[in-house]
Order: C-alpha cells, then structure tokens, then sequence
C-alpha cells in the first residue's frame, strides 16, 4: 500500500508557474516525509474559481503546459494527484469552452490518469456547467498495488443527485478514495464535509484548498477518514500544509466565533497579499463595527498597514472620538482626527435649500467622510475597508457613495449580533476594545440624540432567516440597488450577498 500524504496549497488563478512551484515544493516536502503520493485541492494549477477566464483558450493552453512542466518535474519523485482543466472529448458549442474539471495523475514525467468531475453544482457561488462539461464515468487506478478512486468535491455531496459516482468507485474496487476540493468556509461546513466522506464507508482522503479569491475563504482542514468513518488526521485550518496521512491526535475544533475571526482574517490577508496591496484605511467612529474591522485589519495586515481617521461632526459625543483613539492606541495603528464641520458648512452654504435638514443632510455628512478617506487612499496608495454589517445592508440602513464605500467588507456576512458576539470574543483575555464602544447604543450621529431605530435582537435573526432562505421582502428589496454596487464582501455564511444572490433590481414588489 503506498504512502500519501496531502498538501493544502493556496495557488494563485492564473499564476501557472508559482502553482507549478507550490506543488514542486510540496512533492518535495512529502517525499522528505516518506510519502509515495501527494494529493492536491481541486484546480490548484489553474486556481479556482477561475470563472470566465475559462472561456480564454490561452489560458486554457497555459493550464495544460503547466501540467506538463510540473510531470516533468516531478518525473523522479513521488506520484501526484493534481487538479486542472482538461479539454473534453468531441466537437463543443462555440459558445462553450468545452472542458473537463480533472484530477490528473502525474507519474514518471506524465499524465497517467485523467479522472473528470461528473457532479458540476449550479448553485449559490458555484456555476461550473457555464464552464465544464460532466464527466461520464467514474475512474479508478492503481497506484503501488492498490486500487484508488478519485472523486473532485462535489461528486463527493451526491446526496440529491440520484447517483453517487464514490460509491461506484467503491464497487470498482477501490479501497481507498482520493477528493480533491475547493470547498470555500461557512459555518457548519466541516461537519458536513465529514458527513459525505462517513457515507461511503470506504478509506477517503481530503485535501481542500487554502487561501482567499475574492469573496470566497478556503479553510483547508483537510483530513483523512478510515473506512470505520473516524478521522485519523486533520490538517490545520486557514494554513497551507503538507503532512503524510498517519494517524495523530485530531484538534478539537474551535467554536463559531472563533471560526469567523480567523476566516475574516485570513481572508483580509489574502485578499492583500494576492492584489499586492500593502496598507488599508477605514473610518474609526466610535461604534462597534469599525472597532471590529480595526482589529481585524491590524491581526490581519500588522498596526503598520492600517490607518484609522475618526471623522466628528458637531453631533458626534466627544467620547466617540476619544474611544477610537484610545482603541487605535491598544492596536498601536495610526489615527488622525479630521473635522468634518467645516466642509459640512460650506455644503450648507452652496446648497442651502437641500442640505440643512432631513436625509439630505444626513447623507452629506457620510459623503463628506468618504472623500476624506478617499483623499488619504489615493494620496497614500492602499484601499478602504468597509464597516458595515450585513444587518445594515439587509435593511438598506447606510448611504450609497458614503458608509457604503469600500473595496472590501470584512463584515458584510455577519449579522449585527454576530459583531458584537465577536468584539466580546476580541475582549475575551484582553481589554482591547474600550468599554464604551461595546456598551454604548448603536448610533450613526447624523442628527442630536440619533440612535439606531432597529430592535437588533429582533430583526437581525428575521432578515438573516430570509436571506439564507433565499427569499426576500419589502425591506430586502427597496435596498437591492445598493447592494449592487457594495464592494468584494467576505463570505463566511451559507448565503453572503454578492455573486451567490442574484436578485433583479426591477421587480413588481410584494
């Protein structure tokens, strides 16, 4: 029986030769380790979701070089099990790319064995048949005398397919199953991972994909369960990792909240280190969700790269603006406080018939904010975070061109309950996030005495019931077109907005 060992990359789509090098160098590893096979995520030499960038036939033509080189490579060393595009048998549409999502067995400098995907989801952030045909069959070969299957993530989640291609492998004799997945973190999707592998009752391992592409977080955790369905090794989460597959003690998992913090993250990270950005601004109010975003940027980025500008109006409370900078000095991030009375007046004095009263003005003062910030990212290079939650977007509660600006949105998947469980998990040992901040009543300070009219504990649990399942209302509705246009949100639920929720703005409303 070979030897296998699993290497949870996190490959760059598009990166072909560092792909190629992260694979290179984990063969390497596992070799070091005693390993006769590697197991890889799922299109790890192309990256994945690479999208409509399949529809490009040089960077189909690239792909399938890189495999090539890598065989090469690896010519001398262990077995690899990698996942690529293939191109698929026969004449496709023109419209089509015609490909087959694979998992290649490179051995002795070639392609051996080409095992193609046969589930292809269409669902939530997955649109694999616009790019993918479905394989026909399942594939099984040897490797070292024994007989192994391979299945690409969701032909391991059969259950309402009415087939089940691990189960066909395991009548072809298989004994053990190799899953190559890009399945990206949401709370709960661990033990469901472990449900579909139980299943089958047959030795499977799973290597999952790490690292950040856009809204999408890849955890990793991959494992290894036995045929008796209990997990002998489990890999870590939200790290790259290459490790034999022998028996050690399993981590107890962390609880949810725990989970959020370290995808949101690694999910900030990432997102950085694969745009080549370096420094990231965000407005410091006082309130609990930037608080949130300010620690979450300096455990992300290092207090080096994040810069806070508490922006006070005549209606902020002085203690907003002296808690976020007591809050930026615990992180040891920069903070400069930049009054925004003065523009707010002159937007008085050249509009004074629109801006002195009501929403108008309201809205002024978060616009007003957001070319403050602006100035500073365009001045100084980086991008701005967003500090809103997905309560708020839920609601339409934030001003477009205002609050609402962004790039990325660290919190727009959790609810507003879910901040505040996360700010007090931030406190848990420390006193990070001053008292204020945590206690005080949400507010925008936009007009006097301004508090947020929202009963949280009541609505945030009702909105976010609707949007997981997949309905929506009056309130959800009259604020699509905001959302529309809000910036890469990191998802870390079943159901985020953005590319999962594809709602019409224009509609006959209930």
């Amino acid at each position: 029986m070979p030897t296998y060992a699993i290497a949870q990359i996190n490959p760059i789509i598009g990166d072909f030769a560092g792909n190629v090098s992260l694979c290179v160098q984990a063969a390497q590893q596992a070799r070091a380790q005693g390993a006769d096979v590697v197991l890889f995520p799922e299109m790890c030499i192309t990256g994945y979701p690479a999208r409509d960038l399949l529809y490009d036939d040089s960077f189909v033509a690239a792909s399938l070089a890189a495999v090539d080189d890598l065989a090469k490579q690896c010519a001398e060393g262990v077995a690899l099990v990698v996942g690529s595009v293939w191109r698929a048998e026969g004449a496709g549409k023109p419209s089509h790319p015609h490909l087959h999502n694979a998992a290649l067995l490179l051995q002795a400098g070639e392609v051996r064995c080409v095992a193609q995907k046969r589930l292809l989801p269409t669902y939530n952030v997955y649109l694999e048949e616009r790019w993918f045909v479905p394989g026909k069959t399942s594939a099984v070969f040897e490797l070292a005398g024994e007989t192994v299957g391979a299945l690409i993530c969701e032909d391991l989640w059969d259950e309402g397919y009415g087939e089940s291609p691990g189960m066909e492998l395991v009548k072809q004799g298989a004994t053990t199953l190799l899953c190559l997945s890009a399945t990206p973190f949401r709370l709960g999707v661990a033990n469901e991972r472990v449900h579909h592998a139980r299943r089958l009752g047959c030795r499977l391992l799973y290597c999952n994909s790490v690292g950040s592409q856009d809204e999408l977080i890849f955890d990793g955790n991959s494992f290894v369960m036995e045929a008796d369905g209990h997990i002998s090794c489990q890999l870590p989460a939200f790290a790259p990792s290459v490790q034999c597959a022998l028996p050690q003690p399993v981590p107890t998992p962390a609880n949810e909240i725990v989970q959020i913090r370290q995808a949101l993250q690694y999910g900030i990270a990432d997102f950085f280190a694969k745009n080549q950005l370096k420094h990231a601004f965000l407005g410091l109010s006082g309130g609990i969700d930037s608080a949130v975003v300010a620690v979450l940027a300096k455990e992300a980025l290092g207090s080096a790269n994040v810069t806070a500008l508490a922006m006070p109006s005549r209606y902020t409370d002085p203690r907003s603006t002296s808690n976020a900078l007591q809050l930026a000095k615990n992180l040891g991030i920069a903070c400069e406080v930049v009054e925004i009375d003065p523009v707010q007046r002159a937007m008085e004095k050249l509009l004074p018939d629109l801006v002195t009263v009501g929403t108008t003005a309201e809205n002024i003062q978060a616009r007003v904010r957001m070319v403050i910030l602006m100035a500073y990212v365009n001045a100084q290079g980086g991008v701005l975070l967003n500090t809103s939650n997905k309560t708020e977007l839920s609601l339409g509660y934030g001003t477009l061109y205002g609050d609402l600006a962004g790039a990325l949105s660290p919190l727009g998947d959790l609810t507003k309950l879910q901040v505040q469980a996360l700010a007090r998990e931030i406190n848990r040992t420390d006193e990070v996030i001053p008292p204020f901040i945590l206690t005080r009543p949400p507010s925008a300070e936009l007009r006097p005495e301004q508090v947020d009219p929202f009963d949280y504990e009541q609505v945030a649990p009702y909105l976010e019931d609707l949007v997981q399942s997949g309905k929506t209302n009056a309130i959800l509705h009259q604020s699509e077109h905001k959302r529309k246009q809000f910036g890469i949100i990191l998802r870390v639920s079943r159901l985020a907005f953005g590319s999962g929720r594809l709602l019409p703005i224009s509609k006959k409303s209930a």
